[in-house]
Formats: structure tokens, sequence, C-alpha cells
């Protein structure tokens, strides 16, 4: 039997993979032969018939929530996802204070999806849009276990947080930049409260909440998969194609007609609102408060990577963003 016992985890050490192997061998029907840790809570399993991911969660309710949501998904006609399993398993999952779910292993492709082609950004949208399509068809069944997602509130948060944070962030960044990146972000949350009742007025969806290149897994067919349901929520598309675009514009080089080229995006480019949220500088203050939350300053591929997206594109987003201002003065 070959055992991987590395993750990054608090509870990451030896002893402890050793106890949680020596558990979910008493629970599978299947022989484990192979064990390895992806990241935090997540494993890969392999046994002696099948391949398997192990889900850690915190609560029994959110892993019920999981198993139910991607459920309805399937059941609803949006297959390309995975489904929790209970077959494998004799009971429930439960180790040291985590609940554990086993779910369908997606075979990666050995071409891993990431957002440098134009094709790969305009498959993983239209990818979005059926998952928006389907979920519109059920959200009315989630509206009292789902969280209703307040994307100003939560925006105005992260400034806070940012604002914060800025005596530390000063250490790494020159002040005329903090103060162009506040300026972009209070811009944006005034002109979104101005301009709220578009976000109001749009239809609900499921949203899925974390459209990062790494929640799109194409498998060994060549199918794009969506996955990793965690951050859903209810609202509009449209947040979730705010984000999407976020994403993609260090791709594209901080360009309004590459965005533009994406036909579930350019359908926003005439509403002052959506106009407005781009400007907000959210992949910034997100990593910036997750470094100093982790103290992770320190790594220096992580410290490389946080100063390209602050500093190094700063001007091509200054760019981008004073055109977003002559589009809506």
């Amino acid at each position: 039997m070959r055992v991987f016992n590395t993750i990054n985890n608090k509870k990451g050490d030896d002893d402890y993979f050793d106890r949680l192997l020596s558990y979910f061998q008493s629970q599978f029907t299947e022989r484990i032969i192979q064990m390895v840790p992806i990241r935090s809570s997540v494993i890969f399993l392999r046994t002696d018939k099948n391949n398997y991911v192990i889900k850690g969660y915190h609560t029994n309710s959110r892993l019920r929530l999981q198993e139910a949501f991607t459920a309805t998904l399937k059941k609803e006609g949006f297959k390309k996802t995975y489904l929790f399993l209970t077959s494998p398993v004799k009971e429930q999952l439960f180790f040291e204070g985590t609940y554990f779910g086993c779910m369908e292993y997606i075979p990666p492709n050995r071409n891993v999806f990431s957002f440098h082609t134009h094709k790969n950004r305009q498959e993983g949208i239209d990818l979005l849009e059926q998952f928006h399509q389907t979920t519109a068809t059920f959200e009315s069944r989630y509206r009292t276990l789902l969280p209703k997602g307040h994307l100003i509130e939560k925006w105005k948060e992260r400034l806070n947080v940012f604002s914060n944070n800025m005596p530390y962030i000063g250490y790494f960044i020159n002040e005329p930049f903090l103060s162009e990146m506040l300026s972009w972000a209070k811009w944006s949350l005034e002109g979104m409260g101005k301009k709220r009742i578009f976000f109001q007025k749009e239809s609900s969806v499921i949203l899925h909440g974390d459209v990062a290149h790494h929640n799109f897994l194409r498998d060994t067919g060549g199918q794009l998969n969506l996955i990793d349901f965690d951050l859903i929520s209810i609202g509009p598309a449209s947040f979730d194609y705010l984000q999407y675009a976020n994403r993609i514009l260090p791709f594209i080089d901080w360009s309004f007609e590459r965005l533009e080229s994406l036909k579930q995006i350019r359908k926003y480019l005439h509403e002052e609102a959506f106009l407005f949220a781009l400007a907000y500088p959210a992949d910034i203050f997100r990593e910036w408060n997750r470094t100093i939350r982790e103290k992770s300053y320190t790594d220096h591929t992580k410290y490389k990577q946080l100063m390209d997206l602050s500093i190094r594109q700063f001007y091509a987003r200054k760019k981008f963003i004073d055109h977003l201002k002559t589009l809506v003065d």
C-alpha cells in the first residue's frame, strides 16, 4: 500500500493521517490502496475498485447541503460536475470533529484549464451560463437554505479590512498607489449604490461564488466541468460574471475590447451599475487581506504574484478604469 501523509492542513501531521487512514479502512466497503492529500480537507482516495475524492466539512448540515445541491444540479440537467456517493461507505463518515463526504472522482486532463486563451475563457463562461440557466429553475427551493448575495455590502467590508491593513501593506506598496486603489473602490461603491436597482431587478439564480480557474476542471475526455460549490448563494447572474471578468482581466491586459468579446459580459457593458462594479479592485483587496491574515508575505512565490497583481498591472488597470469613468460620466 502506498500512502502519502503530507498536506497543508492545520491537522497535517503524520499521526493524524495514519489515524484517518485507519478510520477510512474500517468504513469503506472497498480496500483502500492509496490516500493522497490534495489540499486542506480534500483527499484523493484510490481503492481496489474506484477512485474517489473525500472532502471534509465542519458541520453535517454543510455536507448535507452540498449533497442535496449537487444531486439537484444533476437531476435538473447540469451533468458537468460530480455527485456525492454513499454506496462505498458503511455509514456517515465522521472523524475527530470533521464530517466527510465521498465524491465522484473526475480524472483530470493533462492540459490544465486556465484563462490564458480566448477559447478557454469563452468555454468557461459558457459553462457558467449553463449553470445559471439550470439553477434558475430551482433557486426558489433553496432560498431558505442559502444566503443572499450582497455584493455591495461584501465589498464595503473588504475595503474596510484593506484600509485597516494599510499600515502593514504600506511596507510593501508606496502610498500613492494605495491612495489610487482606495479611490477606485470608493468611486465604484458609490456608483453601485446609486445604481443598485439594476442588480435588484435582475432575476435570481444560484451563484457559484468562486469562479477561479481551479474550479473549472477539464476531464480526460475533454469535457469541462464546474466544481466546488462551497460559496453558493442566491443572487443575480451578473455577480458571478463580475467576478469572472475580474479573474480574466489580467490575462487580457485589462482590455475593454477583449472583455467585450465575451457575449455573456457584452450585454452588461451598457449598464452603468456593471461598469461601476468593474472598477472595484476585488482581487487586490482579497489577496492582500488574505496575505496579512495568514502572514504569508514571507512566501517568495506568493509575494511575487501579489506584487505583479498590485504594481506591475497597475497602469494597465488604471487605463481600464479611466475608460470606465468616461463611459459613465
